[in-house]
């Protein structure tokens, strides 16, 4: 692996470029990092993946908690490891101890020897060798290392105490590492700055390829995060790739970017697509208009719409006009909430298509800001633009009783 920042904007907002040496090309950051259910994404079948924009798409979050149970990893190392297993050869993969979908961190574990896990089959003990070992197997492009992860509220002694087990384990995989790859060094703290510096500072004095900041999206308020971000980024070196679970809403990504995070590993796609929603926000947050803007119909804010809403029985149109996503190339609303209201998985697919290519053009558009060296005037410019939809739609709801 290979990372490179290429522009600056705004004090601590980046643009890079990451080499991975299963992708034919690099992929430029900032970027999403897409879900994954056992490597293969949750709706979209292999088929259609090169429908999305590439080489974007090809990097792919995998969590190793999927694979504690079922084959093996002495027969997925057979196989070739995981590229292989799931026939991605040019895709690049992230694997993190974390399943954003289905659980999150115990936050009352006393075992030293290893971290406690809800997963799909119950709640499991991860000791690094083992996890180690299962790595090894699925010989990811990159991956970090073992992190106990603490909501936002436990007490300074938790934190304090999750710090020392998330460095102890950190020395630990790095010393049973054999089957190379990149090792992501992760970063924890919860909502405490001194506890998330003391943790970068240890970490970044490792020898490790990037950092992995966990504890996000765990209880903590929008307002506290940027500390907490600018905490650990002042403290990273500059030339190593920052990873970021937690942070997926568009403002979200905003404020990790504000903050020099490069690769954002998000659930955000997954629960839009699960509640029938699309992504409709405009992709030049620069150059839009707000007062342009205006609430069109009911079950939409300009920014997402609700598919299976009635007033989108008769529509003929594109999801979003000018799209040239597979499903707005293809279908219609109309078809799309038809499909929803009987319960048919085409209607995931199709969503979670312009779903994922809407959030990677948006992804686009932040990269565009910085190079040219306007990322706040960007960022200032979506703010409105939200908050604007927000006003919108609660004068509609106010009309509508």
């Amino acid at each position: 692996m290979k990372f490179a920042v290429k522009a600056w904007s705004s004090g601590r907002a980046r643009a890079g470029v990451l080499h991975l040496g299963s992708c034919p090309s690099p992929i430029e950051t900032p970027a999403l990092l897409l879900s994954t259910r056992k490597g293969l994404p949750l709706f979209i079948p292999p088929d259609l993946l090169p429908s999305l924009p590439s080489p974007d798409s090809h990097l792919l979050h995998v969590s190793s908690l999927h694979f504690l149970e079922g084959i093996s990893p002495n027969t997925i190392s057979k196989i070739g490891g995981l590229h292989k297993l799931v026939g991605l050869p040019d895709h690049g993969f992230v694997a993190i101890p974390r399943d954003s979908i289905q659980s999150l961190p115990e936050c009352n574990s006393t075992n030293k020897l290893g971290a406690s896990f809800d997963t799909p089959v119950g709640r499991s003990l991860v000791k690094p060798v083992e996890y180690v070992e299962l790595i090894s197997s699925l010989k990811p492009n990159v991956w970090t290392a073992l992190a106990d992860e603490v909501p936002a509220w436990v007490n300074d002694k938790r934190n304090k105490t999750s710090v020392d087990r998330t460095v102890r384990w950190l020395d630990e995989c790095i010393q049973l590492n054999q089957a190379g790859g990149s090792v992501f060094g992760s970063i924890v703290g919860g909502s405490s700055v001194q506890e998330r510096e003391r943790c970068a500072q240890e970490v970044a004095s490792r020898s490790v390829s990037g950092y992995w900041i966990g504890g996000f999206g765990l209880g903590e308020s929008m307002d506290e995060r940027p500390a907490l971000l600018n905490a650990v980024t002042d403290i990273l070196e500059e030339e190593k790739p920052r990873l970021v679970s937690g942070l997926g809403l568009p403002e979200e990504v905003l404020q990790g970017v504000a903050a020099g995070v490069d690769i954002f590993d998000s659930t955000y796609i997954y629960h839009l697509t699960l509640g029938g929603f699309a992504l409709t926000f405009p992709l030049d947050g620069v150059e839009t208009n707000v007062s342009a803007l205006h609430l069109s119909n009911i079950g939409s804010d300009q920014s997402k719409i609700n598919l299976r809403a009635t007033i989108y029985r008769k529509d003929t149109t594109p999801i979003v006009e000018n799209c040239n996503c597979y499903t707005c190339q293809n279908h219609t609303r109309a078809y799309i909430n038809h499909l929803l209201n009987v319960h048919e998985m085409l209607a995931q697919i199709l969503l979670e298509i312009h779903n994922t290519h809407h959030y990677l053009g948006f992804f686009r558009s932040v990269r565009e800001a910085i190079k040219s060296g306007n990322f706040e005037q960007f960022r200032q410019k979506f703010s409105e633009i939200k908050r604007y939809h927000m006003h919108l739609a609660s004068e509609a709801a106010v009309g509508c009783m």
